[in-house]
């Protein structure tokens, strides 16, 4: 079983559109800035002046508002993040429910609904840290 981990929203300009939800959202505000983020944009050879993440916490789940390059068709613009303690066997349990992997990265695995909605597994902080 899992648990959301956060919300994640697709978008063009993050900066603009977290603000947005903060405000809307009770109790939600808009998350400081992570130097770890900027150092892996910069690698990435991405403006870090334009942060390519940014995320709000409040009484939910965290939402993540992360920059897109263009529209997929195949991509969700909003998609849960489900925090699980063992991917390998969620995976398995999800795929004899009808859903299908996508693709499979070291700390998530893209997966699809039996209907082809998109969500991501991703590992449990204390799984991690094993």
């Amino acid at each position: 079983m899992g648990a959301i981990h956060e919300i994640v929203f697709d978008c063009a300009e993050p900066a603009k559109l977290a603000p947005f939800w903060a405000e809307l959202l009770e109790g939600y505000e808009v998350r400081g800035t992570d130097p770890t983020n900027d150092a892996i944009s910069a690698a990435l050879g991405l403006d870090t002046e334009l942060p390519g993440t940014v995320m709000i916490d409040g009484p939910g789940p965290s939402i993540c508002f992360q920059n897109v390059d263009g529209q997929r068709p195949d991509n969700n613009r909003v998609h849960f993040d489900v925090q699980v303690l063992d991917r390998a066997g969620e995976v398995q349990r999800l795929t004899d429910a009808g859903a299908s992997v996508d693709r499979v990265l070291p700390t998530y695995t893209v997966m699809r609904d039996p209907e082809g909605n998109q969500f991501c597994l991703v590992d449990k902080r204390e799984a991690l840290a094993a």
